[in-house]
């Protein structure tokens, strides 16, 4: 990892909210013990690990604490396959367990164990030691954790580890397409900052810059050499822990996933919500959002190549937020448990006929400088495949078994399930979502780049 991934570690932990300690390093499972000496002096610890985890890192992790005079109970182990879901029924029984025990959990995995462990903290009352077995995921910094609630994909509002141990020997351990699910992760933050670009843009959310600077400023640094992640190269792979790391620590300084999720995310919970699997496996969600993001970055060039200031002329003085345009959507869009929750997405922002008129306005007064800072932020869709490809991650809509016509169908669906301001919003105000998804298909052949 460079200097400057480090030291931006360095200022993101400073800007954190919760997090206060960080050991990223070859052999880093070394410092657990001081770890949790520093932070939870004279505790005990219940580890939270699925089986696979357990024995690449618990086991260790354990013997470590115990032989540094930690109590540990009994551990909690769930099954190494199938893969563990994050269903919020899981986090409430390990709570229950954590409470009668009265312990420190000590999440030991990657991002479904971690956010089932934050969750049950939370549910708990206590603090936890977090150690990631694989740099597969943005969260195990964030607050929050992403849960399946009657089969809704949503952020529970929780508290971040105490403290994060990255054994990097671990980390490049892992199966290779854990750290490529990471890699289509931090991907995403091309869009996330570009969609945040967008929003401030238009007075809808104002970008702050400190949280927005932690990702965004190193970004493709981080991204720059998807080949060395794919060959496990300490440093490469250093690079990648750090970028999801501060990733997650831009969350919490913000208070929410803004300076890390955006359309991209979006799309990729839709997959998730809808139980998408892939040679009988549940896909990913860093893999998930890699497609997206290469799809997102397609919509984003359709978008720069219109006459945008010409349109905003046009349909300034005539639009009209249409209400029941929003309720067929939904209708045609999910089951009936789920449209009451993106419906109140959905009315969280929806705007009256007065402020959109404005907005558009907004768009095209703003447009030309508007442009140029979008496009310093994105890169073309055929180059991020490339970088994925590279990585070994997925990158087109069939290498997660997506066809074309379903991807169009689930952008339309990703606008519903989130109130916050993206791409496909704006689209959406101009009247131009449709035209922009119709152009897709032909974005797609020209990639050029398979796994």
């Amino acid at each position: 990892m460079s200097g400057d991934s480090r030291a931006a570690l360095g200022r993101a932990l400073a800007a954190a909210t919760i997090t206060r300690g960080v050991e990223v390093a070859p052999g880093a499972l070394a410092a657990v013990p001081e770890v949790f000496a520093r932070f939870f002096a004279g505790r005990r610890c219940t580890i939270v690990a699925d089986a696979n985890t357990m024995a690449v890192a618990g086991d260790r992790v354990e013997q470590r604490l115990r032989a540094a005079g930690v109590t540990v109970a009994p551990s909690i182990v769930f099954p190494g396959t199938p893969r563990l879901k994050p269903r919020v029924e899981v986090p409430l029984e390990v709570a229950a367990r954590l409470r009668d025990a009265g312990t420190i959990p000590v999440a030991v995995g990657s991002g479904v164990i971690n956010d089932v462990t934050k969750l049950a903290a939370e549910l708990a009352s206590t603090p936890y030691l977090c150690v990631p077995t694989a740099a597969s995921m943005d969260g195990y910094a964030a607050s929050g954790a992403s849960m399946l609630e009657g089969g809704f994909k949503h952020t529970v509002r929780c508290a971040p580890p105490v403290a994060v141990v990255a054994d990097l020997d671990v980390v490049a351990a892992a199966p290779g397409a854990m750290a490529a699910w990471g890699y289509g992760d931090l991907a995403g933050k091309l869009v996330a900052g570009a969609d945040w670009v967008l929003a401030d843009a238009l007075g809808v959310e104002a970008i702050a810059p400190g949280p927005f600077a932690l990702v965004q400023d190193h970004i493709r640094g981080w991204l720059g050499d998807p080949a060395g992640i794919a060959a496990g190269n300490r440093q490469a792979l250093g690079g990648l822990v750090d970028g999801l790391l501060i990733s997650g620590f831009a969350m919490q300084a913000y208070g929410n996933s803004r300076p890390a999720s955006g359309s991209d995310h979006q799309l990729a919970h839709i997959w998730e919500m809808d139980g998408l699997e892939w040679d009988g496996e549940p896909v990913a969600h860093g893999a998930g959002v890699g497609v997206a993001t290469v799809a997102m970055l397609a919509v984003y060039e359709w978008l720069l190549a219109q006459d945008v200031a010409a349109r905003c002329v046009q349909c300034a003085a005539r639009v009209a937020p249409d209400w029941r345009k929003v309720e067929q959507e939904l209708a045609a869009s999910f089951e009936p448990a789920l449209i009451a929750s993106a419906r109140t997405e959905m009315e969280a922002k929806t705007v009256d006929t007065p402020r959109l008129r404005a907005r558009i306005r907004q768009i095209g007064a703003t447009w030309p400088e508007l442009r140029e800072r979008l496009v310093a932020r994105l890169v073309p869709a055929a180059t991020l495949a490339r970088w994925l490809a590279a990585c070994g991650a997925a990158a087109r809509t069939e290498d997660i078994g997506i066809p074309l016509d379903r991807l169009v169908a689930d952008i339309r669906r990703a606008r519903l399930i989130r109130r916050r301001y993206t791409v496909l919003d704006c689209l959406d105000d101009l009247g131009w979502l449709e035209a922009a998804l119709g152009a897709l298909p032909g974005a797609y052949r020209t990639l050029g780049t398979r796994r």
